[in-house]
């Protein structure tokens, strides 16, 4: 496969691991997908065990988990290491300077648009890579980082319709389930070669074999990012009950909720979801405030408790975030195993021959 190139950092295959919160995607997971040459992302949402404390220590218990997470992933690995963190977050701005000074290689951040990632970072030579559906919403963040911070963005990536977790679109949109990403992606490809040096594109959402790297690949993005598949993983650190929703889903049990942080998210169904939908609901009483968006008065339930559950196993009382095609995932296999599969599907799909790398990455 042809690398992805950001800047000074070389990716190959060209696979950033997406980042998966909460406590989905962390150490194990991300260093052993370094080592074998991808990018490895830890989800900094919700690390720490917020739930134990009262609401003055939420920032503080994320803080500490988020660094020591960094480290035991540097300890396994020397290869390059992200971290994803979504701007909905209250503690962002704390989160984000947590990772500039662990010297992380990548910070991605979804879920709104981050308007002052480059502030917070500082001078830090980490690359900035932020989530967009849309051109349009790149075109608003490279003018607002010009203007107020004399950069721009290090890569972007696209996230489809089909991604797991929290979806960047109207919940009526995401039920619809029609995808506009190949045009998405052509339109943000010609937007983000205007630029001198142009800005890689990275495509999200669905991805889920060698195939859709080469066939992404031919249409000149410069990689992928992929979540789902890399949930049953041996090194994933999430739960084994979480994995096996995965391996007992069928395609009809991928349905789409609306979550409490106001966005569409797409689950693998079970009976708590079919109650949520039914209009019950999980009486609480916010003690983190962890969600900008998030209105405690008027929410059914509490989606940080509800995912940290589900980290822990607790599928009775939560549900699992994934990603369309996570009723394809069969078997649980370690991440050397997968990525050379991915190679392997790669190579076939190009019939033996490698995709011409996309122009001016």
């Amino acid at each position: 496969m042809p690398s992805l190139r950001i800047g000074n950092l070389e990716i190959n295959p060209p696979i950033i691991q997406g980042g998966m919160g909460i406590r989905v995607s962390r150490a194990n997971l991300a260093a052993a997908v370094a080592n074998e040459g991808c990018a490895g992302v830890i989800a900094g949402t919700g690390l720490g065990r917020f739930e134990d404390f009262p609401n003055a220590k939420f920032a503080e218990v994320n803080n500490l988990a988020l660094r020591a997470e960094v480290r035991k992933a540097r300890s396994k690995t020397q290869g390059i290491l992200g971290v994803n963190l979504l701007v909905a977050l209250t503690d962002y701005e704390s989160l984000v300077k947590t990772a500039a000074e662990e010297n992380v290689d990548l910070l991605i951040s979804g879920a709104g648009l981050p308007l002052q990632l480059p502030a917070y970072v500082g001078s830090k030579d980490i690359k900035l890579i932020p989530i967009v559906s849309s051109v349009r919403t790149l075109n608003i963040l490279c003018k607002r980082w010009k203007l107020h911070h004399n950069r721009l963005p290090d890569a972007v990536i696209v996230e489809g319709i089909k991604a797991g977790g929290h979806l960047g679109y109207t919940f009526e949109d995401a039920i619809s389930g029609t995808d506009e990403l190949e045009k998405n992606v052509q339109e943000i490809i010609a937007y983000a070669n205007t630029f001198s040096p142009s800005i890689p594109v990275i495509v999200a959402g669905g991805v889920w074999g060698g195939a859709d790297i080469a066939h992404f690949l031919r249409l000149g993005a410069s990689g992928v990012q992929m979540a789902t598949r890399f949930v049953c993983t041996q090194e994933c650190d999430v739960h084994p009950n979480f994995k096996k929703a995965y391996l007992d889903a069928r395609p009809e049990d991928m349905t789409i909720i609306k979550s409490p942080v106001g966005l569409p998210g797409r689950v693998i169904t079970n009976a708590f979801v079919e109650k949520i939908k039914q209009g019950h609901t999980v009486p609480f009483k916010c003690k983190y405030h962890c969600l900008k968006t998030c209105d405690p008065n008027t929410s059914p339930y509490c989606i940080a408790e509800v995912l940290a559950k589900a980290a822990e196993g607790k599928l009775d009382e939560s549900f699992a975030f994934a990603g369309s095609n996570a009723s394809r995932c069969t078997e649980i296999v370690s991440v050397k195993v997968l990525v050379e599969q991915l190679k392997a599907e790669y190579s076939a799909s190009c019939d033996g021959q490698l995709a011409e790398p996309a122009a001016s990455r």
